[in-house]
């Protein structure tokens, strides 16, 4: 996440309160791509949405997916994001799948923030209430799976095992995601001092000064009996999200008996550009929700 956190274009925008209407797009039963809809009134709250032909209420599957970016960068746009969304689509043909942007954390130098977390946190909720609401519209089921890299694993994390009250996922896809914050900032204090105070920004102050928020902000922390099946995907060689992350994660899983698989490649580094790896995650992530996605 260091080598997002630097360079980060601060762009300031507002809305006025009280005046944004959510869109309502124009949904056909036929296959349709619709991009750039607005489930909220920044700019960066937005969505593209892939529903297949042939859905159905009872049938249809949900795919969620929250791009990552250490919180201050990426888009749902960004040609990374735009693979690994063609790859599902090719793979999961009768999924309604939607790709989420969110409001990103903005760096202002030398000592201020805006968007502080956890702004990202309340927009996948914003945006997951947007989807709910429309459910019928949408033509889709509550077979919902929430999914995530990086920082949009830890994202999608929080949402499935915090935020679940409005629908409970019935699968949850963490590549490489952060599961506790405390944990992360202390790696960082050692590792990359400086990503360490960029971190303490977003949060409002390091673990010490904040640890209400680190610990609400931890997916790790909120796992019990309930936890939906989960698969981990991480490299052995990520320094950016350490693999004790992961490891932690699976081991708190397995502590309370949940569904999981932990894929790790040893010899990968933060994400993988390896043909063969890239193929083989995919493959283990649609056999996990074959098995647990009926």
């Amino acid at each position: 996440m260091r080598y997002y956190l630097f360079f980060i274009l601060v762009i300031f925008s507002c809305t006025k309160k009280g005046t944004f209407k959510p869109d309502e797009p124009v949904v056909t039963v036929e296959a349709q791509i619709i991009q750039d809809v607005a489930y909220g009134g920044d700019k960066q709250q937005k969505m593209d949405v892939f529903l297949p032909g042939n859905r159905s209420v009872s049938s249809t599957k949900v795919f969620v997916f929250v791009h990552g970016g250490a919180w201050g960068e990426g888009d749902k746009a960004d040609s990374t994001n735009r693979k690994i969304i063609d790859s599902l689509r090719k793979r999961l043909p009768d999924w309604a799948i939607f790709n989420l942007n969110y409001r990103l954390v903005k760096y202002k130098f030398p000592l201020s923030v805006d968007n502080k977390f956890p702004a990202q946190e309340n927009d996948i909720k914003s945006a997951i209430q947007y989807i709910f609401d429309r459910r019928s519209s949408f033509i889709i089921s509550d077979k919902w799976v929430l999914a995530g890299a990086s920082a949009g694993g830890h994202l999608a994390l929080l949402q499935a095992y915090k935020n679940s009250d409005l629908i409970k996922p019935k699968a949850v896809v963490d590549l490489f995601g952060p599961t506790d914050m405390k944990e992360l900032y202390n790696y960082f204090s050692k590792a990359d001092p400086g990503t360490a105070t960029l971190l303490s920004l977003m949060m409002n102050g390091n673990p010490d000064k904040n640890p209400s928020l680190y610990a609400s902000s931890s997916p790790i922390n909120y796992v019990s009996a309930q936890t939906p099946p989960t698969i981990i995907l991480q490299g052995g060689l990520d320094d950016a999200v350490p693999k004790e992350q992961s490891f932690a994660l699976s081991d708190k899983l397995q502590s309370y008996n949940v569904t999981h698989q932990f894929v790790y490649y040893d010899n990968q580094t933060h994400g993988w550009s390896d043909p063969v790896v890239v193929n083989d995650s995919y493959n283990k992530i649609v056999s996990f929700l074959n098995a647990n996605v009926p």
